[in-house]
C-alpha cells in the first residue's frame, strides 16, 4: 500500500494556518479509498470520496484514545508513574509520547470531540504505538484486530507506523506520523467520513503550544528535541523518529512560563536523548537547563526532572549538570541507560562508550551532588552475550546497588542490524533476566531513611486509592495518608518506615498551597486503575513469562505497593499529618483524611469493578448506586452505617430536646 503523504497547500492554507485548522481535503491530506481484502478499491468508500461532505457534524463524536509502549506513549498521564509495574518512581527511556497523547487530545477537545475511556461507545479509536520491544506492538496488533471486528474507525499514531509503514496491520486504518500530531483534528474528520489517511512526513516541529490534556494536572511533560545522533544496532525507534531535531531555548523557556502560570509543579524534560540537545543548533544541555531554571518559582513549588540521557554525550558537561541538579528546584536524579557490563556488548550494540565511561558519569555525579539517585537500563540476552559478559554486568549492578534498574530481555525488532545476528537461546535469556532481577531485588536502597524529615512535592494518587505519592528531591518515592487537597503542594514529611520500592511518611508541615484556579482537570482513565499485570508488563516492555516484572521498582502482581500497603507492624506508617499550616486541628484532619481515605477507596473499587465487568464481555455500564445490599463492600457497608448512625443520633437529640422543652413548658 503506498503511502500518501502532504500534498501542497494553495492560496491561504499554507504555512500561516494555525494548527489544526479546517481546510477542503483537497488542499489538506492525501485521501485513499479504503481496500478490500483482494487489494481492490472499496467501490462505496470511492463513491463516499466523491460526494459532498458528510452532513455529521465535525467535533460532535466521540474519541477512545489508546496509548501503548514506552513511556515516550503513556498519557496516563502521569501516572502509572506511581505503585504500578509501569512505572512506580522509575522513569522509562522515552516520555515524549506521553507528550504526543496529551498533545493528540488537546486538540481533539479544543474542537468538540469527547474524549471516552470505554472505547465501546466512542465513534472512533485513535491508538499510539511504540516500536521498543515487541510485546507492547503485539498488544497494538490485537486492539486493531478488535477495531476492524467491532468496525470502529482506526487512526494509528506512533512509531510503529513511522518506522514501519507496511506492516499488513496498517492496512485499511488512517495513519499520522509523529511528527505531524499537530494535524491529528484533520485526520480523525477525514477518517470519519470514511476516508483513508496518511500523513507521516514533515520537516518542522511540532509547535509547543499546541491545546493539551493532561493527565496530571500537576506534570507537564516537555519534548526539548526529537530523534537522536545514535545508531544503536537493536534500536527502530530511530528509524521512526529521525535525526536529532531540537526546540529553541527560547521556546522551551517560554513553555515553561505559561506551564507554571498554569499550575504545574512537575515539568519532565523529554527527550530521546537528553544530552544530544542543541547539537544541530549550536547550544547544549546545560545552556537550556539554566534557562529554565530561571523560570522556576524561587519557593521550589514546581520541581524541573531532568529526562534520559545516555552516556556519550553528558561526559563533557558533567560538572555543568551536577551544577544544576545541586538547585534547589531540579530533582537530583537521573536516568542514564548502561544496557551491559561488558565491552564486548557495548561495541555490538553500538553504544558508543564504554562502561569506564559510563561508570565516570556515575562517579562523577554521586560526588558532586548529595543525595543523587542514578537510574539504569539492562538488556539481557542481546545477540553473543556470553556467560562472562553476563557476569560483568550482573558484577556492575552489584556494585553501584542502583536503587531503579529497568531490566528487559532482548527482542529483536524487525529492520535492525541486530535481528540479523545470531541469537542467544531464549531460555538462557530467561534465566539470565530472572538471575539479574534477583540480584536486584535484594538491594534494600532505602534502609536508614526511618525517622528522617524530607521536603516532598505531592502530584498523584496511588492506584490503590488510599494513598498520595509524593518525591524528595532524590526523588524517591514517598507515600503518605493525607486529604486529596494537598494534591500540587509541597511538604516537610518524616520518614517512618521504608520498603523496598518506596518509603512510607507523614506530613508535619505544609510548605506551599496550589493554585486552584490555574490546573487543569485531571482524567483518570477506566482501564488505568483496572489494567490487568499483563498490561502493565507489555506497557513496560517487560516478558510475559511467568517471571517478575523488573521494570524498575516495582513487580507484577497483586504485590503491589508494598503488598498494597497491607497493615504491618509498623502503624506509624499510616498516621495522618501531626502538624499543619491550614489551621486545622490533628482531630478535624484525621477525620477529613478518613473520609478521602473511604472515598478514594470506594471510587478505586468502582473502577475496578467496572473494568472486570469490561473484561467479562458487559457492555452496560455500572453506575454508583446500581447493585443490591449484597454486592456492596465493606466501605460502602461503613458509609451506610456510619450515615444512619448519623441520622439516628440526631433523631435522638431532637426528641431529648423536645421532651426537655415539654417539661419545661
Amino acid at each position: 500500500m503506498e503511502d500518501i503523504e502532504d500534498l501542497l497547500m494553495a492560496g491561504g492554507g499554507g504555512a500561516g494556518s494555525p494548527p489544526g485548522f479546517r481546510l477542503p481535503p483537497n488542499n489538506t491530506v492525501g485521501l485513499k479509498p479504503r481496500m478490500n481484502k483482494k487489494n481492490k478499491p472499496n467501490v462505496n468508500a470511492t463513491k463516499l470520496s466523491q460526494l459532498p461532505l458528510s452532513p455529521t457534524i465535525p467535533g460532535t463524536q466521540t474519541i477512545y484514545i489508546k496509548t501503548f509502549g514506552c513511556s515516550h506513549n503513556q498519557a496516563r498521564l502521569g501516572q502509572e508513574i506511581n505503585l504500578s509495574c509501569k512505572e512506580p518512581n522509575f522513569v522509562l527511556s522515552r516520555i515524549e509520547q506521553k507528550s504526543d497523547s496529551e498533545y493528540m487530545a488537546g486538540q481533539l477537545s479544543s474542537f468538540g470531540y469527547s474524549l471516552s475511556d470505554y472505547p465501546e461507545e466512542a465513534d472512533l479509536w485513535l491508538i499510539n504505538t511504540c516500536t521498543v520491544k515487541s510485546p507492547s506492538q503485539s498488544a497494538m496488533d490485537t486492539i486493531i484486530s478488535k477495531g476492524k471486528a467491532s468496525k470502529k474507525p482506526l487512526v494509528v499514531a506512533g512509531c510503529v507506523p513511522q518506522g514501519s509503514r507496511n506492516l499488513k496491520e496498517l492496512e485499511g486504518v488512517s495513519v499520522v506520523g509523529v511528527q505531524q500530531i499537530d494535524r491529528v483534528v484533520e485526520v480523525v474528520e477525514e477518517t470519519l467520513k470514511g476516508h483513508e489517511v496518511r500523513l507521516l512526513n514533515r520537516k518542522t516541529l511540532p509547535a509547543l503550544d499546541l491545546p493539551k490534556v493532561r493527565k496530571n494536572k500537576f506534570v507537564e511533560i516537555l519534548p526539548i528535541n526529537v530523534g537522536c545522533l545514535g545508531a544503536c544496532t537493536y534500536c527502530k525507534t530511530k528509524h521512526a523518529r529521525g535525526h536529532l531535531g531540537s526546540y529553541t531555548v527560547d521556546s522551551l523557556a517560554g513553555r515553561v512560563r505559561t506551564v507554571v502560570a498554569d499550575g504545574v509543579k512537575e515539568i519532565w524534560l523529554s527527550s530521546e536523548d537528553t544530552g544530544a540537545y542543541g547539537r544541530d543548533i549550536g547550544v547544549n544541555l546545560p545552556i537550556l537547563l539554566n534557562a529554565i531554571v530561571a523560570e522556576l518559582p524561587p519557593d521550589s513549588s514546581t520541581m524541573l526532572r531532568i529526562g534520559m540521557t545516555n552516556p556519550p554525550f553528558i561526559l563533557e558537561h558533567l560538572k555543568e549538570i551536577a551544577e544544576v541538579m545541586r538547585h534547589p528546584c531540579v530533582y537530583s536524579f537521573l536516568h542514564v541507560p548502561v544496557q551491559s557490563g561488558s565491552d564486548a556488548i557495548l561495541t555490538a550494540m553500538n553504544r558508543e562508550y564504554t562502561v569506564d565511561e559510563f561508570r565516570t558519569v556515575v562517579d562523577t555525579l554521586t560526588e558532586l551532588v548529595p543525595g543523587m539517585q542514578i537510574a539504569t537500563d539492562i538488556i539481557c540476552g542481546f545477540p553473543g552475550e556470553t556467560d562472562e559478559d553476563f557476569a560483568q554486568t550482573v558484577s556492575l549492578i552489584e556494585e553501584y546497588k542502583f536503587a531503579q534498574v529497568h531490566i528487559s530481555q532482548f527482542y529483536p525488532r524487525p529492520g535492525t542490524p541486530a535481528a540479523r545476528m545470531k541469537k542467544v537461546p531464549s531460555n538462557v535469556v530467561k534465566k539470565r533476566s530472572r538471575e539479574l532481577t534477583s540480584v536486584f531485588e535484594a538491594f534494600t536502597p532505602y534502609s536508614g531513611m526511618e525517622g528522617r524529615v524530607e521536603r516532598i512535592w505531592i502530584t498523584d494518587i496511588a492506584t490503590d486509592g488510599i494513598h498520595l505519592v509524593g518525591h524528595t528531591k532524590s526523588y524517591v518515592q514517598v507515600l503518605i495518608v493525607a486529604p486529596e487537597s494537598m494534591l500540587g503542594t509541597s511538604a516537610m514529611a518524616r520518614i517512618t518506615s521504608v520498603g523496598r520500592w518506596s518509603v512510607f511518611g507523614e506530613v508535619i508541615e505544609v510548605l506551599t498551597q496550589r493554585n486552584e484556579q490555574t490546573a487543569p482537570t485531571k482524567i483518570v482513565s477506566k482501564e488505568e486503575k483496572s489494567s490487568s499485570c499483563v498490561d502493565q508488563c507489555a506497557d513496560c516492555s517487560c516478558s510475559k513469562e511467568p517471571e517478575s516484572c523488573a521494570c524498575g521498582p516495582e513487580s507484577c502482581g497483586d504485590n503491589t505497593l508494598e503488598e498494597r500497603a497491607k497493615p504491618r507492624n509498623d502503624h506509624n506508617a499510616f498516621q495522618e499529618p501531626a502538624i499543619s499550616q491550614s489551621g486545622m486541628s490533628a482531630d478535624d484532619q484525621n477525620r477529613i483524611s478518613m473520609i478521602g481515605w473511604l472515598l478514594r477507596k470506594r471510587k478505586n473499587q468502582v473502577h475496578k469493578k467496572a473494568g472486570n465487568e469490561i473484561a467479562s464481555g458487559s457492555k452496560k455500564k455500572q453506575g454508583w448506586a446500581r447493585g443490591t445490599l449484597a454486592e456492596w463492600g465493606a466501605v460502602d457497608r461503613v458509609l451506610l452505617g456510619g450515615m444512619l448512625v448519623s441520622f439516628l443520633t440526631i433523631v435522638a437529640l431532637l426528641m431529648h430536646l423536645g421532651f426537655r422543652t415539654m417539661l419545661f413548658e
